[in-house]
């Protein structure tokens, strides 16, 4: 009998497989042996790796350091993914290395909106403005 995931959480060793591929990708990066002139200079942060539970998909979510151009890293990424591949074939032990795709990661973004969102918002009017202390009836 198999074992389907479905669209549930993610296993533990999805998990761990996609932790090493993201410590490993920031290794690659860091050593700035890149030719493309997008990324010889650019400070990347490796935020999460999401890894398929056949473990033949990943996708790595990416930003600059320190703000920058998102979209132009993510392409310089994607015309690099062949070399990411090969690098990675290198520095993680699996039996198959990951395709892996590159996408912006927007969770700063969401972040900073929230943020933005409650620091502008305002309490709601107190009704029991001249009630007595302790008086929640």
């Amino acid at each position: 009998m198999t074992r389907s995931r479905g669209s549930g959480p993610p296993g533990q060793r999805q998990l761990r497989v996609g932790e090493e591929i993201r410590h490993a990708l920031a290794r690659i990066l860091a050593r700035g042996e890149l030719r493309d002139p997008d990324l010889v200079a650019a400070n990347v942060t490796v935020t999460e790796v999401r890894i398929s539970p056949d473990l033949k998909h990943a996708t790595a979510f990416v930003t600059p350091f320190g703000g920058g151009d998102a979209a132009k890293l993510v392409q310089a990424c994607r015309r690099a993914a062949g070399y990411f591949r090969s690098r990675l074939a290198d520095e993680v032990k699996l039996r198959h290395v990951p395709v892996v795709t590159f996408e912006p990661d927007r969770t700063f973004d969401h972040a900073q909106r929230i943020d933005t969102l409650l620091q502008t918002a305002k309490p709601p009017p107190d009704d029991d403005a001249g009630g007595a202390p302790g008086s929640d009836r």
